[in-house]
């Protein structure tokens, strides 16, 4: 089914036509689509912190915080009007969308729960990719209630069999910006028929704030003894594989441009970094979100953003496919052509195909219980 865009003038909206922080005009959010009203809400603390997000997607369209300097510093990727994310097919993008039926990749797009075999909408080759892509939830309406200047409630009820997946399912994403400059993210849903669930944020982070530059000096630290190796259309292989003495090993902070062309296979491969990270910080079939599970820092701008998560995995993208090909002349926010490698993505999540493989942690969902998936991201300058 194909969507159903009206667009609103500012006046006919109600909407104010005062910039955000970030540079966007909310007028060029206002719309229907699918009769479902669309619209960017702005979250903000006393700290210098604005995160701007429509509810087409639940998608993060700007996230705003103070450099070392005090400079307002937007730092996630995007487009500055609602006509861009919903072009699908000229500017198809997953920009800082709330992910869902299920995040990444599931093998053949087809996976057996309860004995019954699903066969899943295959958007990305043979394999199903973000929940079907254009038809997943990154690119439905959710049903927006903004609680105060900090939070964001966001819900979507997704039918049986939608993309191929089991279950009627009522999803609640909630996006709360703290005192101290926190963007904290909840996923829970529950189902009326046993199913498979795994979502994840998809910011793209640059914190230098300049999005015309590969993001080479980013320095990242990821919190984990192993990854999980993938074959060249990007499913594990299922094998657990140390990253000591390995290109893949943040476990002690350095630049992602140190390794990104290395010989190594992987890398070359993905063309860059795009694998799940075991992390140190899910143990005995729990996370602990009170530690740091992988950070990201900028030497140009001084601003660290440490990630916090329940979920077992992180998955590290480098923006492989960014700047390559006919995405190199897509114009995005503040008329800005974005290059290859230019941010990195910290996707916290069940492992990619986890439900075809065995001994980890699995995806399910049953009636009567209740997904919960939590990530924080935290930024602070760095002395």
């Amino acid at each position: 089914m194909g969507m159903a865009i009206t667009f609103l003038s500012a006046c006919a909206s109600g909407n104010e036509t005062s910039l955000t922080v970030s540079g966007l005009d909310p007028a060029k959010f206002d719309t229907l689509i699918n009769e479902k009203p669309v619209k960017l809400y702005t979250l903000k603390n006393d700290n210098g912190m604005e995160v701007c997000i429509t509810n087409y997607g639940g998608r993060v369209v700007s996230l705003v915080v103070p450099d070392k300097d005090g400079k307002p510093t937007d730092v996630v990727l995007g487009f500055d009007n609602i006509a861009q994310y919903t072009d699908t097919l000229n500017s198809p993008s997953d920009y800082g969308s709330s992910v869902g039926r299920y995040a990444n990749r599931i093998k053949g797009g087809r996976f057996v729960l309860a004995d019954s075999v699903y066969q899943l909408k295959q958007n990305d080759g043979e394999n199903c990719l973000h929940g079907g892509g254009t038809t997943g939830w990154m690119n439905r309406v959710y049903d927006a209630e903004q609680i105060g200047d900090s939070i964001l409630r966001l819900t979507i009820v997704a039918e049986d069999g939608e993309n191929g997946f089991p279950g009627t399912v009522t999803a609640v994403t909630t996006y709360k910006v703290t005192a101290d400059n926190v963007l904290d993210m909840t996923w829970e849903a529950t189902t009326d028929k046993e199913t498979i669930i795994n979502q994840t944020n998809h910011n793209y982070y640059n914190l230098s704030g300049d999005f015309t530059q590969a993001a080479y000096d980013q320095v990242l630290y990821v919190n984990a003894d192993n990854f999980t190796p993938s074959d060249k259309n990007y499913i594990p292989t299922g094998e657990i594989r140390s990253v000591e003495g390995t290109p893949m090993d943040f476990r002690t902070a350095h630049a992602v441009g140190d390794s990104i062309n290395s010989e190594y296979d992987q890398i070359q491969n993905a063309g860059g970094y795009d694998h799940n990270y075991c992390l140190n910080t899910y143990k005995d079939g729990k996370g602990d979100d009170t530690q740091v599970c992988a950070s990201l820092y900028s030497p140009k701008s001084g601003i660290l953003m440490e990630m916090y998560t329940n979920e077992p995995g992180v998955q590290v993208y480098s923006a492989n496919f960014q700047g390559v090909g006919r995405d190199a002349d897509i114009i995005r926010k503040h008329g800005v052509k974005y290059p290859k490698h230019v941010s990195v993505c910290l996707e916290s999540q069940k492992y990619p195909d986890s439900p075809n493989k065995d001994g980890w942690v699995k995806p399910t969902l049953k009636p009567g219980e209740k997904y919960y998936s939590h990530a924080a991201y935290a930024f602070k300058i760095k002395k």
